[in-house]
């Protein structure tokens, strides 16, 4: 299972933070972390947290952006600890798990972790297909990074065992996929083009812009597409560009 599972931790503050999650991933047997301009990393008190997972600190990858963390990614889910000005599909760790199940070890999976602090941006948020949340104590709902961490990879676990024992295979869709999912930097392609159309055929106004693009990421990535999906729909935009050039 461990394969296609990313965990992706965004502006890491605390360096022992990051040891922990290394630990919380070993424990659960992922092994893929990716850091996105951690505060301070390489740093002791990561390699005193790991406590015996040092080797998943030694093979991190770090990145500038989270765009680039994902960029190879055909599922993006980021955590998110409260409600959204727009709703986005939100599910918790279990369900999270049983959505990941049925997904072929060949696609790539990113699970996104943000700031200690305030979490992920909205923009961070957009970038992703769900949202997940675990449901605490209301009373007392702020959990430690690593502690997060433990929590969804455990179910991510359990899930995989489970399958296992019982021999459950179904793909995801029910029927083997023909095309190959888009991946994360496609996405952003056609959502660029897709801004980029709707200002040319003057439906979106760029000093106005409201929700219209999240709504519309909303959608996209909810149908989870294919490439070729992708393509076809970038083609009906430059074709909608074009004859909106020639009519000028």
């Amino acid at each position: 299972m461990s394969a296609n599972i990313r965990i992706v931790l965004v502006n890491t503050t605390h360096p022992g933070n990051i040891g922990g999650v290394a630990r919380a991933m070993k424990n659960m047997a992922l092994g893929e972390l990716h850091l996105v301009a951690p505060k301070k990393f390489p740093h002791v008190n990561a390699d005193a947290r790991a406590a015996g997972a040092t080797d998943l600190l030694e093979s991190a990858v770090i990145h500038d952006t989270l765009e680039e963390a994902i960029a190879d990614c055909q599922i993006v889910v980021g955590t998110s600890a409260r409600g959204r000005h727009i709703p986005w599909p939100v599910v918790d760790p279990r369900e999270l798990a049983a959505i990941v199940q049925p997904i072929a070890t060949d696609k790539k999976i990113a699970i996104v972790f943000g700031r200690e602090d305030r979490g992920l941006t909205n923009e961070e948020l957009h970038l992703c297909q769900y949202h997940v949340h675990i449901p605490s104590n209301p009373d007392f709902s702020s959990l430690n990074l690593a502690a997060a961490v433990q929590v969804v990879t455990y179910e991510l676990r359990m899930a995989s065992i489970y399958a296992q024992e019982n021999e459950q295979h179904k793909p995801q869709w029910g029927t083997d996929w023909d095309i190959e999912l888009a991946d994360s930097s496609d996405l952003e392609r056609l959502f660029k083009h897709l801004e980029e159309t709707l200002v040319d055929i003057d439906f979106l106004d760029p000093e106005n812009p409201r929700q219209l693009m999240p709504r519309l990421r909303r959608l996209y990535l909810r149908a989870m597409p294919d490439k070729v999906e992708v393509n076809v729909l970038r083609g009906i935009l430059t074709a909608t560009q074009k004859n909106s050039n020639a009519k000028d």
